[in-house]
């Protein structure tokens, strides 16, 4: 059986594993967007959004190896959504990193998109799993006249 401390230590390894997976989701997200406007001669070529949404599926599968409740497993995620969203906003001098462009929606779409579902696949699991294992929990016995409630 395991000791308290060794439980202790665990628990604050399991936790810094997450620190350092949320940093490595918004470094993902700035380097996405930094990336984004990249050309391959004189066709704009967006491989960072592509990039991004396979970076962001490494870290989510990453973090549930390490974490059991759901917000902690989706946080590389929020990691990179919070740095997408800043850079959204203007700078000192009025300069934006992303403009209304078709880019910024496929970045969006193509970096979150792939963990967003991978997140939901994990969730459905997880509540389906559940429902097999006690089938009967949320079914309460009906009175004789139909009505549940007297």
């Amino acid at each position: 059986m395991i000791s308290k401390a060794a439980s202790n230590t665990v628990a604050l390894v399991s936790w810094a594993t997450v620190a350092v997976l949320v940093f490595d989701g918004f470094l993902s997200g700035i380097l996405s967007v930094f990336f984004l406007p990249t050309y391959v001669g004189s066709v704009q070529f967006p491989i960072s959004a592509v990039l991004g949404g396979i970076a962001n599926v490494a870290l989510v599968l990453a973090a549930r190896k390490v974490a059991e409740r759901p917000i902690w497993v989706a946080s590389p995620l929020i990691g990179w959504f919070v740095a997408v969203v800043l850079c959204l906003f203007g700078g000192p001098g009025n300069d934006v990193l992303l403009l209304a462009d078709w880019r910024t929606m496929l970045l969006i779409v193509a970096g979150a998109g792939p963990a967003g579902v991978l997140l939901f696949m994990f969730r459905m699991k997880a509540i389906t799993a559940s429902v097999r294992a006690d089938p009967h929990s949320g079914a309460r016995p009906r009175s004789s006249s139909g009505s549940a409630v007297r």
